[in-house]
């Protein structure tokens, strides 16, 4: 294949009204080039393959052309043509990942003071700038900031975060985003048809997708699989080429697991594994999928017209509650995270298949995972937490029976109930209980003190108040504190719960210092049992040995 006819470089884009997607950018660069507002660095930023050096190229190209500085350049004039065959000699472009050192830098730098040979302005491209050493950056600054009124620097890199924040302060920034699935398949559609080669729209969404957001890497695909498939792009055969998985595993999939038939899953998990299909992408694949049946659940019209697998989204659809779906999405994403910790792909993947068994409903009710607390006071008992489960009739049963509360140490009389209530009506919450939920928050650092050190004001359905004692008031400034604990009350409560942290208030105490005093009963009874203990009396007496009571520990 020549090098012409690489489509990644025959179809690279000459202007901007050819470029596809990053209307942002394009927006901004039209202005500036009509208005004749331009600025003397620019820095594009973004993932391989977005067109940020398409776009440097375009925008030298408009800066040079002939007719003038514009945002439509000619594309037939000397400069035009030169800069795109890449022989125009006032259009310097550096790789920053091969000329990495201060002397490079130099050398450029030194160029950039002599007028343009032929064009108007002299540009400077430096891909992958972050790649400069620091010395390079720290040569280029003075120039960066007050360069020669004929030079223009088009800065681009992957990482900006690399990039020092005196070099970001003194170029305008512009983020190229990653190119949606949909208009990638678009312009492959529109390329394949101006080549007449034949093709199929689920081989052209199945490199869109396999792309990841690069149209580079879409057309570097699309040369792959016309070389794969003699000139016919055949979705069979463009799926065959990637390694990605049928749809139709995974619809298969996810009715066996809708209709709790493990032995079915593991049947098809063994096809593809015999295929040698990816698991890792498998997971990812199912992602995509229930995220699709949500769309079609929720928002028909998101699911177009000619969406070839229509019939079966609309029809698991109906097949599914909405937790279901959501819930599955997590299990499906987190797998895929943990699958490199699994012992193998295979094992990481019917794993997580065998998670979603184990969290589909019973009888067709979905049960929430929801512990709620509730306190009961029995005499002679201590408080203990009891966890519910609510279901879809709204019944409520204790289980999971958990650690007590201590008793006789600002216990509540009578019973506090926490239970699902309805939207209209307010959850009873007492003092005590706020204690005992922190025991099942899954709440960590500088968020458990922050709830250790509050006591419960109020509790509504979709508010708590807490009351931070004026000593401790440090911890309310610690805003990511604050929005932990109340986004770990969120996911508990299973529904949005709204923190407010007051000073001062009630004077309960909080349950650090239920922990605190606690912990000196503990201390005490533990002090006294050792000095009554008849073995440790003895000990003293024979051996005149002295007790050191501050080394006796008692029970956490």
């Amino acid at each position: 294949m020549s090098e012409t006819s690489v489509l990644a470089r025959k179809w690279r884009p000459k202007n901007f009204t050819e470029l596809a997607g990053q209307d942002h950018v394009v927006r901004a660069l039209s202005n500036a080039l009509a208005q004749n507002r331009l600025h003397h660095a620019y820095l594009f930023t973004g993932t391989r393959g977005v067109g940020k050096t398409t776009i440097a190229r375009i925008f030298a190209k408009s800066l040079n052309c002939a007719t003038g500085i514009t945002a439509l350049p000619c594309g037939e004039c000397n400069a035009c043509m030169e800069i795109d065959s890449g022989r125009f000699i006032d259009l310097i472009e550096l790789d920053a990942a091969s000329n990495t050192q201060v002397e490079n830098m130099r050398e450029l730098l030194e160029s950039a003071l002599y007028a343009p040979s032929s064009g108007r302005f002299k540009v400077y491209i430096i891909d992958e700038v972050h790649m400069l050493s620091k010395s390079a950056f720290n040569a280029m600054l003075k120039t960066l900031e007050e360069p020669p009124s004929h030079v223009k620097f088009i800065l681009a890199t992957t990482d900006p975060q690399k990039i020092p924040v005196t070099v970001l302060s003194r170029c305008l920034q512009f983020n190229l985003k990653q190119l949606p699935p949909a208009l990638i398949a678009k312009y492959l559609q529109h390329v394949l048809e101006q080549e007449h080669i034949p093709f199929q729209p689920g081989a052209i969404a199945l490199i869109s997708r396999a792309a990841q957001g690069s149209m580079r890497d879409a057309l570097s695909l699309l040369d792959q699989a016309i070389a794969f498939a003699s000139g016919n792009v055949e979705q069979e055969v463009v799926r065959t080429m990637l390694g990605a998985v049928d749809r139709g595993y995974l619809f298969d999939l996810l009715v066996a697991l809708r209709d709790q038939n493990g032995a079915a899953v593991l049947d098809i998990s063994d096809e593809m594994s015999l295929r040698s299909l990816a698991f890792d992408s498998a997971l990812q694949e199912l992602a995509t999928l229930l995220h699709r049946i949500a769309l079609a659940q929720s928002v028909p019209q998101a699911i177009a017209d000619d969406e070839p697998e229509r019939d079966r989204l609309f029809e698991l659809a109906k097949s599914f509650t909405a937790e279901e779906l959501q819930l599955w999405y997590q299990i499906a994403i987190h797998g895929r995270d943990e699958i490199n910790l699994a012992p193998d792909d295979y094992a990481g993947f019917t794993m997580t298949l065998l998670r979603i068994l184990a969290f589909a409903p019973t009888n067709g009710d979905i049960q929430s995972t929801v512990a709620l607390p509730v306190v009961v006071k029995k005499r002679g008992v201590n408080p203990s937490m009891k966890t519910v489960k609510e279901t879809t009739s709204g019944e409520a049963s204790s289980a999971n029976r958990t650690a007590p509360v201590p008793g006789g140490i600002n216990s509540i009389s009578g019973a506090s109930n926490v239970s699902a209530a309805s939207a209209n009506e307010p959850t009873k919450f007492g003092q005590a209980d706020w204690g005992v939920l922190l025991e099942n928050l899954n709440v960590q650092g500088m968020a458990q003190q922050l709830a250790k050190n509050c006591s419960l004001e109020s509790f509504t359905e979709r508010q708590i108040t807490l009351c931070l004692p004026h000593e401790q008031k440090h911890l309310q400034s610690n805003k990511m504190a604050t929005e932990k604990l109340q986004a770990c009350l969120s996911e508990y409560f299973a529904k949005p719960i709204k923190l407010k942290i007051v000073l001062g208030g009630n004077a309960a105490d909080t349950p650090a210092v239920i922990e605190q005093k606690t912990r000196k009963i503990r201390q005490q009874q533990a002090s006294d049992a050792i000095v009554q203990d008849g073995f440790v009396r003895e000990a003293q007496s024979e051996l005149d040995a002295t007790l050191i009571t501050e080394s006796i520990k008692g029970a956490i």
